[in-house]
């Protein structure tokens, strides 16, 4: 309310509050402030009076609505009888959320809708009767090797339908959030005009158990995102019970977001429970009754209703047993379209802030007694032909008994020239076209210039870390005239730790609201400069938010039609270990770009310890089929890689790949680029100093430096003279060894050789032991297993025996000398 409609009555409350300080204390009048902020009464936002008139055929949607409930349901059933399994109750709680967003609201040239995953049966069955997908798709369901539908959505394997993965509960909304903001950085760089898109995320109340779920809610409100829309519905039950048996999450979901500062519409009771709330008494019932003890209700008698809700209350004289039961078993506003539509509607009004809606179901709704609001609902797979029957006659639909007497139930649709499907299709042409569809326009990006990459190759007496060279070589490609504003920067607050400040005062760092305050450093060179044109993502201690960040960044190539460069930089040991999922998802989601994972390895940076000692993150990234994991020794080895990652990710054969690249914190001279070596440094490995060929040091990342300290050790001291060969990517030669219909590269590299192999990397031995069935040779790895510890790099590689010593004794013992 933003005029004062009464400024008396406020005065008068403003009275009381002070004299409640007074009496009480500042503590109390903050309590009572709080509790009228973050909790207003249990009924819908919008009053039936106030609902603004419906704009379709009401009859219409509802027979569309009834032939998807029962196409969904009979996609699971049949898959069921495969073993196969799939979810019923989701959807079918939830199908007026969807339908009046596919009539209504969801723009197919501009919206993201993320669909809550187990549901997808639900929105299988309406691209069904849109005429997306067929029959013979539908009974495929679960049967991917037989070209059938995915389980849940999954992008990369239905790549012109979904757009976002989000069964792994918790990454769709904390994705959407960062969507919705990245949408923002689009327009506000000018970019893209991103105005007229919205973001839809439809969830369930168990799912906000989900520390990610409600991570970024603050992020959101903070930067206004009034282009974002969370969709919760509340069926009040997860996946084995209540969500809150014993409290009411709506009143929970809606202090939490309310406190956040979201928009909060609450959709709970449907239009048969208006004559009944207009006991204040009965109100303030429902807001006390737990959500377990209504769960109850809602699969109860009448008789159990009156006595254990309404005793004592005369709103329920005039009614039966039966209107009870019907109305609280049943009545909730997520199952009316109407309701549903002036939640939306007053949701998609409001401006400066995201909404969040909850919408009040029932789980299982329209199954059956034997399914709606029980615990047991979401392992039911199939129902049996007399539940089919019963619900049938429940929608309405033209099924005859006949079809259903056999081992299957049937599909139904009313015919492509029916009122229902020309009716479908003739609003989602009105809207833009389908949702969900994922489409690709692809336009190559400029590769930059070779002059960024050629300064690399020229090496450097001083010595650098691989993450400043990495960091420099960023710099000048983003000032390159066509592809360096597509650039996507992206930091955990350690830009410093990185040596990223230099890009504070040029790039800047992107804030929707500019900068309203002199920072502290202003006088200074390389001052923090905020800007809304800023082109760094400054994220703050969130690496799951810097994931989310860099999904949307990775995908808008697909999402907008505008490719874009992420680079997300960040400690190594919280990348594949603590986001390792949201890995996973971006692999699904086709992402593109590049992770990097500074601080590497098990012994350079000791003096932080166990916990930030990763010495495994480049074995867990060799499980992701689309990540081409590097870990390069020096800077023109990283330059190569970018620059092989920009012709891979964004030339005119683009790939759905990600490259993650780890890099270290060590300064030392990086020497210049030998010739011939652009081909082994991008397929794993090349020979980069010959010393005899008696035995081959393989060395990865900062291990070479071992490498070539033990090369000279052992030719100055015992005289055997050892070849040392870099290894870029172990992961990589292997994939390229499984995968190979010829001799694989590490066979080719090697070939000509002879003698002993000894492995070394600050990397547990199962990372360069991933090519040891190729090595037709006697072999010896060495490397960090373990947990990490606290002393100089020295100690710590004398301990785990990578030390240039250890790696000497190695080779000796190897060549048996």
């Amino acid at each position: 309310m933003e005029k004062d409609l009464d400024p008396q009555e406020t005065a008068e409350w403003l009275e009381s509050l002070e004299a409640v300080r007074r009496a009480a204390g500042p503590e109390r009048a903050e309590f009572l402030l709080r509790k009228l902020a973050t909790s207003t009464r249990y009924l819908n936002t919008v009053p039936t009076a106030q609902e603004p008139p419906y704009p379709g055929d009401l009859q219409l949607e509802e027979r569309i609505a009834a032939y998807d409930r029962w196409n969904a349901a009979v996609m699971v059933s049949r898959a069921s009888k495969l073993g196969l399994g799939g979810h019923l109750s989701t959807y079918a709680s939830a199908a007026w959320l969807y339908e009046v967003g596919f009539n209504h609201f969801f723009n197919g040239a501009d919206d993201q809708v993320y669909f809550q995953g187990h549901a997808s049966p639900g929105i299988y069955a309406r691209a069904f009767l849109e005429g997306r997908l067929t029959e013979a798709q539908l009974d495929l369901f679960r049967r991917e090797t037989a070209g059938g539908l995915p389980s849940y959505p999954h992008p990369r394997n239905m790549q012109d339908f979904w757009q976002f993965p989000t069964v792994s509960m918790g990454i769709g909304p904390l994705n959407a959030v960062y969507q919705a903001r990245f949408n923002r950085y689009l327009h506000n760089r000018g970019i893209k005009d991103t105005s007229a898109s919205h973001v839809w995320a439809f969830l369930g109340d168990g799912e906000m158990d989900e520390p990610e779920s409600t991570a970024a809610l603050t992020l959101a409100a903070r930067e206004g995102l009034d282009n974002l829309t969370f969709v919760i519905n509340c069926n009040l039950q997860r996946l084995d019970g209540p969500v809150r048996g014993n409290t009411r999450i709506v009143n929970e979901l809606e202090g939490v977001f309310r406190g956040s500062g979201w928009n909060v519409v609450k959709a709970l009771w449907g239009s048969e429970w208006d004559d009944l709330l207009r006991s204040d008494e009965l109100v303030s019932r429902l807001g006390q009754v737990p959500d377990g003890q209504f769960q109850t209700f809602a699969a109860s008698s009448g008789d159990y209703i009156r006595t254990h809700l309404f005793e004592g209350l005369d709103v329920a004289q005039g009614y039966s047993d039966e209107d009870l039961r019907r109305i609280v078993a049943g009545s909730r506003a997520g199952h009316e379209p109407r309701k549903v539509h002036a939640a939306y509607r007053h949701a998609l009004d409001h401006r400066g802030a995201p909404t969040v809606v909850l919408v009040q179901t029932v789980k299982g709704w329209t199954l059956g007694e034997g399914v709606e609001a029980r615990n047991a609902n979401h392992q039911m797979k199939k129902l049996s032909n007399d539940e089919f029957r019963a619900m049938r006659d429940r929608l309405g639909l033209p099924i005859s008994d006949e079809a259903l007497s056999g081992e299957l139930p049937p599909y139904a649709h009313p015919g492509p020239d029916s009122p229902e499907a020309r009716y479908a299709a003739e609003r989602r042409r009105e809207l833009g076209g389908p949702i969900p569809s994922r489409t690709v326009s692809h336009h190559a990006l400029a590769l930059p210039a070779t002059r960024p990459f050629d300064r690399i190759a020229k090496g450097s007496e001083q010595p650098i870390a691989t993450t400043m060279a990495f960091v420099r070589l960023v710099k000048d490609l983003m000032r390159e005239p066509e592809s360096g504003r597509r650039w996507v920067p992206i930091v955990p607050d350690e830009a410093r730790t990185f040596g990223m400040e230099s890009l504070f005062p040029t790039a800047k760092i992107y804030s929707p609201l500019g900068q309203r305050y002199e920072p502290v450093d202003r006088d200074l060179l390389l001052a923090y400069k905020e800007a809304t044109d800023g082109q760094l993502l400054i994220e703050g201690i969130t690496e799951a938010g810097s994931m989310a960040s860099f999904t949307a960044a990775a995908t808008s190539y697909a999402t907008h039609g505008e490719p874009m460069i992420p680079f997300y930089i960040f400690y190594s040991m919280f990348g594949f270990q603590r986001t390792g999922d949201q890995m996973w998802a971006v692999a699904d989601q086709l992402g593109r770009g590049f992770l990097v994972g500074a601080t590497a390895g098990r012994t350079t940076m000791t003096g932080e310890g166990l916990q930030h000692a990763d010495g495994h993150s480049q074995l867990l990234a060799s499980t992701n089929p689309a990540c081409l994991a590097y870990d390069p020794a020096f800077a023109y080895e990283v330059a190569e890689i970018v620059r092989d990652g920009l012709e891979r990710m964004y030339g005119p054969a683009a790939e759905d790949v990600f490259y993650y690249m780890t890099v270290y914190n060590e300064p030392m001279p990086q020497p210049a680029m030998p010739e011939g070596v652009r081909e082994g440094i991008v397929k794993g490995m090349y020979r980069f100093s010959e010393g005899g060929g008696q035995a081959h040091l393989l060395a990865s990342g900062t291990a070479m430096h071992w490498a070539l300290a033990a090369q000279q050790h052992l030719k100055d001291e015992y005289g055997v003279g050892v070849d040392v060969w870099s290894v870029t990517s172990w992961s990589e030669l292997r994939r390229d060894a499984m995968t190979t219909t010829g001799v694989p590269y590490v066979q080719q590299a090697l070939a000509g050789t002879e003698g002993p192999v000894i492995a070394v990397s600050d990397w547990m031995r199962a990372v360069p032991d991933q090519i040891r069935p190729w090595v037709d040779r006697p072999w010896t790895s060495l490397g960090t297993d373990g947990f990490g510890l606290s002393d100089t790099r020295e100690a710590v590689r004398r301990h785990f025996g990578v030390d240039p010593q250890s790696i000497a004794h190695a080779v000796l013992k190897a060549v048996g000398a």
